[in-house]
């Protein structure tokens, strides 16, 4: 029998899972030898029908919210004439179909990844678009999640949007990949779904098809070839914490009110949130309805799915974050230059600066839907960088009606001087993954640079305290919206710092309701102290969990 080892990477998902793992079936990799044959046309054809079925394909995968934002977007990418006119090219140069299309595919990830951030991260999207279409192509078996007819813990490099999406109708009962962090996109999708992941881990990559293991998507741990007893006691363990002990709103164990809200990205995400236990929306994702588009969706298009939105949480308290685009996420009809760093550039509400309709045209959509359904609106803008912005986007917000304006403070400057933008609003929401990115100058599609991107960075910790005491002095609530907010242990340290709203992927509240319900608001306040003076994340993190543990047995005893 093997000897029990353990490997560590980002927990980013939390959840206990014991299976055997199975990894990912992987693409196919095409010969450059041979040649497309005589009717070059026909090649090209194939081609075209190759991406054109896997775009169907990738447009009828039922998601919601984030996941269903970027399938949407892959749908698009695989319907580009440019990716079918670039094979062209390489057929024409005598060089195998199936190849020709890996060819362009790859010529295209190269300058996605180049250009960074978000962009960087449609490489993934592309080239799962590549994989599925060359297995089209060649008529094998597309690479995909496996069937083995039991549960399983699946195992990756990394997963595409439309690979995690399909775990939600597998037999995983965890996910561990190679690659990715804290922030990346495979742990917001798996978080999503609610499902226990491990990402980042590295020594993954030499572990086989059947080995037993135990998966720990809160502490982040990988159990190799565990004992039956080890098994057993996982098992048990994950039964207990797949019923949630608290229900209602969120509150500390001397009943501080902590709000539990959820992240949305569609109206279908809104009518599934809508059924959830939780106290509102904290994050309403506005994207939807502009990307790929070349035009700009009317007054009347955003007013009915707005109106959808908010029907769906009448009596409760929706946060909508404007248009978050730019030129890292490119929208056509903004006609933005070319950027050499994107992450940095004209993005959020500097948007209006180039084109200020647009944000003008939301503004009055949604006061007309808040108007019709009578749902609590609040309305905030991203990438807020000065006193001047936050005054300007109020002045602006309450000219078109809006009750209550807020700002998300993404960028260092916005948290520094929080003790100035927060005189101009009402509230303010922490975007823990971006302030991460910029405050640590890494990257968050840098699968290199995930340690600095730990949402238990000291540095990170320190911005959120400085924001919690500037809105303290002025009166204001802070909320995060980041995927920090998701974390159980970290939740308690966030209620610690001051934050009094939490908002995340519906399948997060009930873990990080019963953490918040472990401890008092002053065990809480000991805590963040804690986890400031910790030097580093895995050290806070490891006192995090030992306080709720202790907390958890006091509480059963």
């Amino acid at each position: 029998m093997s000897a029990s080892t353990t490997m560590t990477g980002y927990g980013v998902s939390p959840g206990l899972a014991s299976a055997p793992l199975i990894r990912m079936t992987p693409p196919v990799i095409t010969d450059p030898c041979g040649s497309p044959g005589d009717d070059l046309e026909h090649e090209v054809q194939r081609v075209r029908q190759a991406l054109a079925q896997v775009a169907e394909q990738l447009a009828a995968i039922e998601a919601s919210g984030t996941t269903g934002a970027i399938l949407e977007a892959g749908a698009a990418m695989a319907g580009d004439p440019a990716l079918v006119q670039a094979a062209a090219d390489h057929i024409g140069q005598g060089l195998p179909t199936a190849h020709s299309l890996s060819l362009a595919a790859d010529g295209y990830c190269s300058q996605l990844e180049s250009l960074g951030g978000y962009m960087a991260e449609r490489a993934t999207d592309l080239r799962d678009i590549r994989n599925r279409a060359v297995a089209l192509l060649l008529g094998v078996p597309m690479p995909g999640i496996p069937r083995p007819g039991h549960p399983f813990i699946l195992a990756a490099e990394d997963l595409s949007p439309a690979d995690t999406a399909g775990l939600a109708d597998s037999e995983a009962v965890g996910l561990l990949t190679e690659r990715g962090g804290p922030t990346s996109h495979t742990a917001i999708l798996a978080r999503s779904l609610g499902l226990p992941a491990v990402v980042g881990c590295c020594e993954a990559a030499a572990l086989s098809d059947g080995t037993p293991v135990i998966l720990d998507g809160e502490a982040g741990t990988v159990e190799t070839h565990p004992s039956s007893e080890r098994r057993q006691q996982a098992l048990e363990r994950a039964r207990s914490r797949q019923q949630p002990r608290t229900h209602g709103p969120g509150r500390t164990a001397d009943q501080h009110a902590i709000a539990l809200l959820a992240n949305i990205g569609t109206p279908r995400d809104a009518s599934r949130a809508a059924r959830a236990d939780n106290e509102g929306v904290g994050l309403f994702r506005t994207e939807f309805l502009f990307l790929d588009r070349r035009e700009a969706p009317t007054v009347d298009e955003q007013i009915h799915a707005y109106t959808q939105v908010f029907t769906a949480f009448t009596g409760r308290a929706v946060i909508v974050r404007t248009l978050d685009a730019g030129s890292d996420k490119p929208l056509p009809f903004l006609r933005l230059p070319a950027e050499a760093n994107p992450a940095l550039g004209v993005r959020g509400l500097r948007t209006s600066t180039i084109d200020p309709g647009i944000l003008e045209t939301q503004l009055k959509a949604l006061v007309a839907a808040q108007q019709k359904t009578g749902v609590q609106m609040k309305v905030m803008a991203p990438m807020v960088s000065t006193a001047q912005e936050a005054a300007q986007f109020a002045d602006l917000a309450r000219g078109h009606g809006v009750q209550t304006v807020g700002i998300m403070i993404e960028v260092p400057s916005a948290a520094l001087l929080a003790h100035e933008l927060l005189r101009y609003v009402d509230f303010a929401s922490i975007g823990t993954n971006d302030l991460a990115q910029y405050t640590l100058a890494a990257d968050r599609t840098a699968h290199t640079l995930a340690h600095l991107l730990d949402p238990w960075q000291p540095a990170l910790l320190t911005l959120i305290s400085q924001v919690c005491s500037a809105a303290r002095a002025l009166g204001r609530p802070v909320g995060v919206c980041g995927e920090a907010a998701a974390d159980p242990r970290l939740a308690p340290v966030l209620a610690g710092l001051g934050v009094s709203s939490l908002s995340m992927a519906t399948p997060a509240v009930a873990a990080v309701r019963d953490a918040l319900a472990r401890l008092t608001l002053r065990e809480c306040k000991e805590l963040a102290a804690s986890a400031l003076c910790a030097g580093e994340p895995r050290t806070a993190r490891r006192m995090s969990g030992t306080f709720l543990g202790a907390a958890s047995e006091r509480q059963e005893a």
